[in-house]
């Protein structure tokens, strides 16, 4: 009956709506940007933050006919965590990163001078998500005076007004929120899978933590000067398809 009904059993996957009401609204403004950055004298990046967990992740992989599995050998230490902060340059594929052990406020703003040295003389176009720490007063400071189309929502006990440790830089970074919950609008994402699949899924590097953050240093490293593939990886290869149905998934 199932056959017949084409039924099948089928193993379920993740999924979240954006409930953003400005959700077309905010990718076509990332759109408009991004094809205008061509003609600009104007970079424009993507960022996002990983947290990278020491025990390695589960995943297929090749392992004899039978009943031997492939192993995640497991470290015997705790699972530690580490944070990542990536900005992938739309067109050029090159990527700015820092590593550290958690992103608050200085490292964060810190991470923001780092990309404007790595882009010298240039306005940044900076797409990123929604966390709350992107638009705490004490960010929003470091930044240029920039208007806020869309309201951002901060949890009630910070503070309106930056504090007197905030530090006012005026960063040529002008911030592009993506839609709430849509991360598949963010193409870092798939740095950070391309990321699992040649590093992380079933590591060997479960008691040698500083050797994982090694391996991770020299992956994201490769990309340091650009890269066509990685472009054509995260589906950037062409400007102009980027989010060109303007339709929630």
């Amino acid at each position: 009956m199932l056959r017949r009904l084409k039924v099948h059993w089928k193993r379920a996957r993740q999924h979240v709506h954006s409930p953003d009401p400005c959700y077309v609204d905010k990718l076509r403004t990332v759109r408009f940007n991004s094809l205008a950055v061509v003609l600009e004298r104007q970079a424009f990046v993507f960022e996002d933050e990983f947290t990278l967990h020491r025990q390695p992740s589960l995943a297929y992989a090749y392992e004899g006919a039978g009943r031997t599995q492939p192993l995640a050998e497991l470290g015997w230490k705790a699972n530690y965590e580490w944070r990542i902060a990536v900005a992938l340059h739309a067109l050029t594929g090159q990527v700015v990163f820092a590593q550290t052990r958690t992103f608050d406020i200085p490292h964060l703003v810190g991470f923001y001078q780092q990309i404007v040295e790595a882009y010298p003389g240039l306005e940044i176009q900076m797409v990123q998500d929604n966390w709350p720490v992107h638009f705490h007063p004490d960010v929003r400071a470091a930044l240029q005076p920039q208007p806020w189309a869309w309201p951002f929502h901060l949890p009630r006990h910070w503070p309106t007004e930056p504090g007197p440790k905030a530090k006012h830089l005026n960063l040529p970074i002008r911030i592009l929120p993506l839609p709430t919950y849509a991360s598949w609008a963010n193409p870092t994402e798939k740095v950070w899978r391309l990321l699992r699949q040649e590093v992380l899924h079933l590591h060997r590097f479960g008691d040698d933590w500083v050797g994982l953050k090694q391996q991770v240093f020299q992956f994201l490293t490769q990309f340091a000067h650009g890269s066509r593939d990685l472009l054509c990886y995260v589906g950037l290869s062409d400007p102009a398809k980027l989010y060109r149905t303007l339709a929630p998934p």
